[in-house]
């Protein structure tokens, strides 16, 4: 990371991470959403070192579910990065746009425009250039669009050349446009005065309004990096966003990748890791802090979370296991399986789209994907 840059001024920036993080269980049964590590690091810490680094020093977390732990771990992250991080506590929740009527008081503190982003996505932020389209077109939005491959499953934007939003069309059945909002977003403190305290949704009840009046732009994010974009808020897309890290990381900091006779391809390890003999570790593997893996496994497409330990010859294919798992000898576990902190899976098991609930022991295979209670 470099240094914050300065000639953009103090920002602020505002993070919806309100929701209970439904989509990604069993993992959010044991820690919010935004401190899952993606690629060993917290998911919103990805973005808010991102946001200091272009000139943000107050970030506000609008919060609605177990706040205590999130504070406590952002107060620390905050400490290290020199900023300032506020909570701002939603007693309702009060949908994507209710949070800022919330916060006003901080964000409307000051002339400058801020930045509101929702906590799942992870992409190459392109948060100054946001800074330098948002100043150019002066007017009050704008938000960050990105092409995708099936429109229809997304609400689509539709722009002008210059970037000027016309309207938003939901799931179209035809092709419009296959630009999607990003969920990344900077805004003149003036926008508040469109925005009540109370359930209100910034995508359909705001957004339209604003373009109606002229006053919202897009700007694509791969004008500006060749960047890749992902929603991880479910375990498929989890993994499909660690593939997409792991090879940007490999353009960006190729030496922060783990090399090592048993790996292949991209495979980020940390130091505090062991890994026994005749692996085969890769492609897209992310191994957590005081992760054992013992002799003679293959993993591929997985992450591994904190002190997990998978015993030997055993076959990991796209998984997720949680914190301080033990998967033992001679499993094969595949097709998005994600055990829940603490999960012990015994020898010579099937695992086929499991979904298991934390501290549970499975001691029988799985043979269709199912959620183990």
């Amino acid at each position: 990371m470099g240094k914050p840059d300065s000639s953009l001024g103090k920002m602020k920036a505002l993070i919806l991470v309100g929701g209970y993080g439904t989509r990604l269980r069993p993992l959010t049964l044991s820690r919010p959403k935004p401190l899952v590590e993606f690629c060993n690091k917290p998911m919103l810490m990805h973005q808010i070192e991102a946001l200091v680094d272009a000139g943000v020093n107050h970030v506000i977390l609008a919060v609605s579910y177990r706040a205590e732990q999130l504070e406590q771990d952002v107060k620390e992250q905050a400490e290290k990065l020199q900023i300032r991080i506020s909570m701002s506590h939603e007693t309702e929740p009060l949908g994507t746009a209710g949070p800022l009527a919330l916060a006003r008081e901080i964000l409307t503190s000051d002339e400058e425009p801020f930045f509101v982003l929702n906590s799942d996505v992870i992409c190459d932020f392109p948060f100054k250039e946001m800074v330098i389209f948002h100043k150019e077109h002066a007017k009050e939005g704008t938000i960050v669009v990105t092409k995708v491959e099936e429109p229809s499953k997304y609400g689509v934007v539709i722009y002008d050349e210059r970037g000027r939003i016309d309207q938003f069309v939901e799931k179209p059945q035809e092709f419009v446009s296959n630009k999607i909002n990003a969920g990344m977003y900077i805004f003149n403190p003036s926008v508040l005065n469109r925005i009540k305290l109370q359930p209100t949704s910034i995508e359909k009840e705001v957004f339209p309004l604003m373009a109606q009046d002229q006053q919202l732009f897009a700007m694509e994010l791969q004008g500006f990096t060749k960047g890749f974009w992902m929603d991880v808020g479910q375990p498929k897309d989890f993994l499909t966003g660690m593939c997409l890290y792991l090879t940007s990381l490999k353009k960006k900091n190729p030496s922060s990748l783990y090399e090592g006779e048993t790996v292949v391809g991209n495979v980020l390890v940390d130091k505090s890791a062991i890994i026994g003999a005749n692996c085969r570790i890769g492609p897209n593997v992310v191994v957590g802090p005081d992760v054992i893996i013992e002799d003679g496994v293959c993993i591929k497409r997985c992450t591994l979370l904190r002190g997990a330990r998978v015993r030997s010859h055993s076959w990991l294919e796209s998984c997720i296991i949680g914190w301080k798992c033990t998967v033992g000898q001679w499993v094969r576990m595949e097709n998005v399986s994600v055990l829940g902190e603490d999960v012990i899976v015994k020898d010579e098991l099937y695992i086929n789209g499991g979904k298991v609930l934390p501290h549970k022991a499975i001691s029988e295979s799985v043979p269709d994907p199912q959620i183990i209670m």
